[in-house]
Formats: structure tokens, C-alpha cells, sequence
């Protein structure tokens, strides 16, 4: 650096003084690079302390000599804001800065998701270009415009005032962070406030155009006099020159709503004459601004299919990227169309656009069976060359989409361990709670599983700015059967309780109460912190409300419940409830005596009235041993059929009879547990004696396994787990085994059931 360091030679600028050696390296540090208003100063990397030392020098100099303006109309500071918020970019790519190819860590949030604005040409006519070609102002040129501007500062026309702003951006980057200190540059900015209703719509271009060159800072309040010039442009403009001036703030960084709230008016009158470029380029900027109202994202998605063959894989990315940054969701239809063009040339797909695809996938739950083939066979190769926030969006998709892929995570787990420490906290927390969701243990679980642990705790003042990131990755350990005691013991403590319910962005109460009573369970010597009974209590209500009516608002469970009260008597011996309530679903309970029969131990059952009506109302559940024996052998449809029928036709009498047969032999008795249940309702004598089998019988789905196996995911997978350590036998009624019943006659529902619970405990 000492070798080939050029010293900036004392230019005048309206700068009054010499420099001294310690200001003109500061001022090398500063100019050698570009600030464009995203990242706070403490975000900034080594190379930015020389900048720190720029406004230790500096400030006190430019504030008694150069800022002499103290009457300005707008308070003018650029001087401050040139000074320590010039941080260098660190991109990942040639066309930004040359930066080590091997460095896979390396990505630029701005310049990145830009890259398809260099596929056609056309994108050139309403996007900013910082590359783009232009005459190099020289240094004495540019004096002599700040000359002009102080001597004929009243008599300067509005077009002579765009003409200068435009000359003045062209001059080398190392002279703009002395230009905006310069007074005279102050002076001219004054002037374009004072003369902004004279400028046109290009003319308003130019200049911002000017100002995001230049690097004025995006908070700038003289910016929000021409975001307000501009507002009150919109109708007069092109789309071209509509989605330029977005793109400008955008690069900028600057949030501008008022002026997007227009420009979507605008766009809903006039969508449908976006062409491609301006499509892709549209859902671009919405996406970086988040906002966008949703009738209008319907009308670009009929666009997305109007050009659907059109589009390349680079601008597919940019779609789903904009998408799921605005919360937009796109139709199953168009999802599987994207799937579609992503399977035809994978291979060619660049990192950033499978991540951005992914993402989608991830936000639709779209299942596109042949993308999600072949990026299994694809991604594994790619881990290595993706820095860690592509592979913890890559490892997050799988887990939200229930798909395992043993190839892809070993690369994961390999991979990870020795660049953990360029891993956020965010990072950190998904990664574990994917590897947790998906069940899934990596060959090097021991290395993979402790350095994550370990970079927790060199993150956690991280950890403690986004408690949900800490909580994540307890969960995703729980889930994997790994319990660190001392960050259990943290996260379970009064003050960081305290600090999770007050976030706003997230409702933290429902991981809390699943990180303790996992706990309370599987860790027996745990002697740490743990939830007030009043926040177990209000956890408890909140995800039994939730899981009861997800449950009863389901078909299948309906039909399980009743059949299973009529093959046991009556609901005074089944239950539904949460036997874990942390673990956010419910269950059927049964209990079974010493002598395999069921007891009637529900107290919150509603009472049958009488013995009569409870007869009647179980009028024609006979299973005989010969029908029993018949459908658990597989008896021929056809006769299997008559002895149905014969049984619906008996006449009333014969049915109230064999509803006091044997149910399945000398299993189940309905007189006998009449008979024990007493006029009054539940038996003293029943309700106290002892449990034989407590059984938890789940009716479970297809999202609670890994897609396409029997494999359970994390969660559901602890929760029995966990129920085998408390007593109890867990009866599955599974989803490939009940819902194709449901077709079937009453009596098949019931022989399957009649196995469930008692044959299988046997």
C-alpha cells in the first residue's frame, strides 16, 4: 500500500487550507471507495478505520472553515456523512471490485440480485449503471464549475444547474467525498431546491441520477424535497423513466413509499403495457422496497405467464426473489411452470438463482417432484462454492418442504464446521432447526453438532439481539436429542423470558413452553432455570386452542373419534387432549386395565343419560368372532359383502341383542362396562384403580413425515420420544393406512381400530 499510495494533491475545491500527510491518506481512504447509504458505520470491516480517524481529523477543521454556511435552507452536512460513511463494498463478482475467486463468503446485497439487468439491453434504458461510460471531468474543470457556481450563484438558470450536477458526478471517485464538503457544492444543492419546480421530469432524473454517483447520503432531508417533486411527477412520466427513478432510490437505499404508493396507482391502470424487461425489472424493485399492493401482484403474475417462454433462468430468480421478498405468493400453476424451466438446463443455473427458486418453493410449499429430484443431484456439488447464507436458504427449503436428501447434507455438515464463523446468528438457527426438522443426523454429527454450539456462544450478544434466532436453535438441537444445560439454562431465565416476550416481531411464548417441558422431560438432572407455572399454564392454553381446532376441523378425525367411542362404550373412555401440550398437538387417549379392558377415566365426558339409551345409541356394533376372524383373514369380497349386508338388515330387537356381545371376543364387553359405570355415571372403584396401558393413539398426516417416506420429522418424532418416557404405548392410525378406510364399510373402520388398540399392545 505504502508502495502505491498517491497522495492527493491540495485541490482547491473552495477548501481553504492545506492538507497535512495524516489528512491525505485520509482522504485516500476515503475516496477509495463508494458509500451507498446501507450499511452502518459498526457494520464496516478493518479497511473502514482510517475513515473513523477521517472524522476525528476533519471535523473540526471543516466545521470552522469550510462550512461557513450556516444559513443554509436546508442544513447541508455532507461534509460528516463523506467522512464515515464511505465503508468499502465487499462484492463477489468482476463486474463490482476484483475479489478472490476462492472467497465464496464474498456478496454484495446491492450489486448481487442485480445481475440480470445485464442480460438484454433493453434493461439499460430504466436501470442506473454506475459502470456506465462517461467523460472523466478533470480536476481543474471541476474547480472552475465550483467557481461559477459561487460567483453567479443568483444568476444561475435551472438547465446550467442540471448541466453542473451532471458534469460534477463524472469526477474520479477519490475527488466526490472532497466535493461534498466543498461549500460551493452546498451552495448548488441549495439552488436546485430553490429553482426544483422548473425542472422537468429529465431534468429531476439527471440530477438524482447525479446524486447516487456521488454517494448523498439516503437520509439526507433535501431528498425528501424531490421524493415530494417527484410524487408529483408520476403522471407525467414513462414507465421507462418510472422504474429509472425507482431503481435510483433503490440504489440509493433510500425507502421511498409515497412515491411507490403512486407509482403502483399508476401501474394498476397501465400494467399491461410492461414489457418483458420492464416486467422483470418491476418485480425487482418491488421486491427490494417490500411493499406492493396484492391485486396488483395478481396482474404481474398473468404477465409472468403471458412471457413465460420468453424468460430466461436469470430473470426466473429475480421473479422469485421479488415474490417472496414482498410476501407475494405466485399460483401452483406458474410454480410448477418455473419448476418446469429451472429442470430444462439445472446445470446452467446460477447459484444465486436456484437460491432465489428455492425460496419460492420454500414460501408456495409448491412440491415439483423432478426439480426437487434433480437439485438433490445438483446441490450436494454446489455447498462448497456457496457462502453460508446460500446454504442455510438451501438447507431451509428442504426442511419447509419435508425434503431429505442424505448427499446434501453430509455437504452441508462437512462444509459448515470450518467457516462457521462467517455464519450469523440467523444462520446458526435455521441451519439447526433444518437438520433438527428433517430428523437427520450428518456422519460427522459430533464436529458439525459442537461447532455450531460453540459459535452460540461466541455470538451471543448477536443471540441476544434476536432471541428468536437462540430459541430456533435450541429447538432444532432438542429435536436432534442434543441439550446444551448452559444455554438451556439462559434462555429459560427470567431475563431473557423477559426479552423474548417483548418482541414485537415475533410470539415467542409457544417456542418457550416447548423448550421447557422438553426439558422437564428428557433432562432429569436439569437443575436450571424453567418457565413460571403461569407462563406454562397460558403456553398450554394457546397451543391447545390452536391444535383442537385444527383437529376437529378435519374429517378423519371426526370419523376416528366416534367410531372409537362406539367400540368403547362411550366417551367416558377415550379422551382427546394434549398429553404433551408443548409438543403443539393432540392425541386420543385410552387407558386398559389388568384385564385388557378400557377404563372409563374421562371425567370431562358429557354423562350418558341411561344405561337404555346408551344401548340403543350402540344399537348394531356386533363383531362376532366368525366376522372378526373373516375381516382380519381377508375373507373374499364378495361373501365378505353378504355377511354386511345380513348384519344392516337385522330388525331392530336382534340389534339392541348383540349390542351387549363380546366386541372382538373376550376383549371389550359393553354390558361389562355398562355394568361398572353404575347408574350415577363414572364407578369410584374403575376411576381409581390403576392403568395397565396408557395408550396415546395419533392420527397423523403426510406433513408430519419427510416427503415421500415414512420417516417422521423432528418434531413429532421427539413427541413420541418423549410419550415412551412417560408410559406410554403410541398407537399410530397413519395417514396411508386410515384415509383409504374411510371409503370402506363401518365394520372394516372397525375391525382396523379393534387391532389398533388391542391387538397391538399385546
Amino acid at each position: 500500500m505504502a508502495a502505491t499510495l498517491k497522495f492527493l494533491k491540495p485541490q482547491g475545491f473552495c477548501i481553504p487550507f492545506a492538507y497535512t500527510t495524516t489528512q491525505r491518506v485520509a482522504y485516500w481512504n476515503v475516496g477509495s471507495s463508494t458509500w451507498h447509504g446501507r450499511q452502518d458505520p459498526s457494520e464496516c470491516s478493518s479497511p473502514c478505520h482510517p475513515v473513523k480517524q477521517v472524522e476525528n481529523i476533519c471535523s473540526t477543521s471543516f466545521s470552522r472553515r469550510i462550512l461557513t454556511t450556516t444559513s443554509a435552507l436546508l442544513g447541508l452536512e455532507f461534509s460528516k456523512a463523506s467522512n464515515f460513511k464511505t465503508c468499502p463494498l465487499h462484492l463477489s463478482s468482476p463486474r463490482t471490485l476484483k475479489v478472490d475467486e476462492e472467497d465464496v463468503e464474498a456478496f454484495d446485497s446491492l450489486e448481487d440480485p442485480r445481475v440480470f439487468l445485464q442480460l438484454r439491453p433493453e434493461y439499460q434504458l430504466h436501470s442506473y449503471n454506475r459502470f456506465e461510460n462517461c467523460h472523466a471531468l478533470t480536476v481543474s474543470e471541476g474547480e472552475l464549475i465550483l467557481d461559477n457556481v459561487t460567483v453567479f450563484k443568483k444568476n444561475l438558470q435551472p438547465q446550467i444547474i442540471v448541466d453542473y450536477f451532471c458534469k460534477l458526478s463524472s469526477l474520479p471517485a477519490e475527488q466526490r467525498p472532497v466535493l461534498l464538503s466543498s461549500t460551493s457544492f452546498v451552495l448548488l444543492c441549495q439552488l436546485s431546491v430553490k429553482n426544483i419546480q422548473f425542472f422537468n421530469a429529465a431534468d429531476l432524473i439527471s440530477i438524482l441520477k447525479a446524486f447516487v454517483t456521488l454517494g448523498i447520503p439516503h437520509s439526507h432531508p433535501m431528498l425528501d424535497v424531490y421524493e415530494t417533486k417527484f410524487c408529483h411527477q408520476v403522471w407525467e412520466m414513462s414507465l421507462d423513466q418510472l422504474l429509472l427513478v425507482a431503481d435510483l432510490w433503490r440504489y440509493m437505499g433510500r425507502r421511498v413509499p409515497r412515491f411507490l404508493k403512486i407509482f403502483f396507482n399508476y401501474l394498476n391502470l397501465h400494467w399491461k403495457d410492461l414489457s418483458l424487461p420492464q416486467l422483470i425489472h418491476l418485480i425487482y424493485i418491488i421486491g427490494e422496497n417490500r411493499q406492493v399492493p396484492q391485486d396488483l401482484m395478481q396482474k404481474l403474475e398473468s404477465l409472468i405467464l403471458k412471457y413465460i417462454d420468453l424468460i430466461n433462468l436469470e430473470e426466473v430468480g429475480t421473479i422469485c426473489l421479488g415474490f417472496f421478498k414482498s410476501s407475494s405468493s405466485l399460483s401452483e400453476f406458474v410454480m410448477r411452470k418455473i419448476g418446469d424451466l429451472a429442470c430444462e438446463d439445472m446445470q446452467h443455473l446460477s447459484n444465486q438463482a436456484l437460491v432465489n427458486i428455492l425460496k419460492m418453493f420454500r414460501f408456495t410449499h409448491v412440491d415439483h417432484k423432478q426439480f426437487m429430484r434433480q437439485f438433490g443431484q445438483i446441490a450436494p456439488q454446489r455447498i462448497p462454492s456457496l457462502g453460508v447464507q446460500g446454504v442455510m436458504h438451501l438447507t431451509l427449503a428442504c426442511s419447509a418442504l419435508r425434503f431429505l436428501d442424505e448427499g446434501l447434507m453430509n455437504a452441508v455438515a462437512v462444509t459448515l464446521p470450518p467457516r462457521v464463523t462467517h455464519c450469523r446468528s440467523k444462520d446458526i438457527a435455521k441451519i439447526l432447526w433444518s437438520f433438527g426438522t428433517l430428523n437427520y443426523k450428518p456422519p460427522n454429527a459430533e464436529d458439525f453438532y459442537s461447532s455450531l454450539m460453540n459459535e452460540i456462544h461466541r455470538k451471543m450478544p448477536e443471540f441476544k439481539k434476536y432471541p428468536e434466532h437462540l430459541l430456533t436453535c435450541l429447538l432444532g438441537l432438542a429435536f436432534s436429542e442434543y441439550f446444551p444445560v448452559d444455554l438451556i439454562d439462559f434462555a429459560l431465565s427470567p431475563g431473557f423470558v423477559r426479552l423474548a416476550r417483548e418482541s414485537r416481531k415475533f410470539e415467542l411464548i409457544k417456542e418457550l413452553c416447548t423448550l421447557d417441558g422438553t426439558v422437564g422431560i428428557e433432562c432429569q438432572d436439569y437443575r436450571g432455570s424453567r418457565l413460571s407455572s403461569c407462563l406454562q399454564q397460558e403456553g398450554s392454553e394457546m397451543l391447545w386452542n390452536l391444535a383442537r381446532k385444527d383437529m376437529t376441523s378435519k374429517p378423519e378425525f371426526q370419523e376416528a373419534l366416534f367410531l372409537l367411542e362406539s367400540m368403547l362404550g362411550g366417551p367416558q373412555y377415550i379422551k382427546h387432549h394434549m398429553i404433551l401440550p408443548h409438543t403443539r398437538s393432540s392425541d386420543l387417549e385410552v387407558q386398559l386395565d389388568v384385564d385388557m379392558k378400557p377404563l372409563p377415566f374421562n371425567r370431562e365426558a358429557k354423562p350418558t343419560e341411561d344405561i337404555a339409551k346408551l344401548r340403543h345409541k350402540h344399537m348394531g356394533l356386533s363383531l362376532t368372532d366368525d366376522l372378526m376372524n373373516q375381516l382380519l383373514k381377508g375373507k373374499s369380497r364378495g361373501h365378505f359383502q353378504e355377511e354386511i349386508e345380513s348384519e344392516i338388515w337385522q330388525h331392530p330387537e336382534e340389534l339392541e341383542k348383540n349390542a351387549a356381545i363380546h366386541l372382538g371376543g373376550s376383549l371389550c364387553n359393553v354390558g361389562d362396562s355398562l355394568g361398572s359405570m353404575e347408574m350415577a355415571g363414572l364407578g369410584p372403584l374403575a376411576c381409581l384403580q390403576a392403568p395397565r396401558v396408557k395408550l396415546a393413539i395419533q392420527l397423523t398426516n403426510k406433513n408430519q413425515y419427510c416427503y415421500g417416506t415414512r420417516r417422521l420429522l423432528g418434531l413429532h418424532n421427539m413427541k413420541r420420544r418423549q410419550l415412551v418416557q412417560l408410559g406410554y404405548h403410541v398407537i399410530e392410525l397413519s395417514h396411508w393406512e386410515w384415509l383409504p378406510l374411510l371409503k370402506q364399510t363401518r365394520w372394516e373402520k372397525l375391525a382396523f381400530l379393534h387391532e389398533k388398540v388391542f391387538t397391538s399392545v399385546l
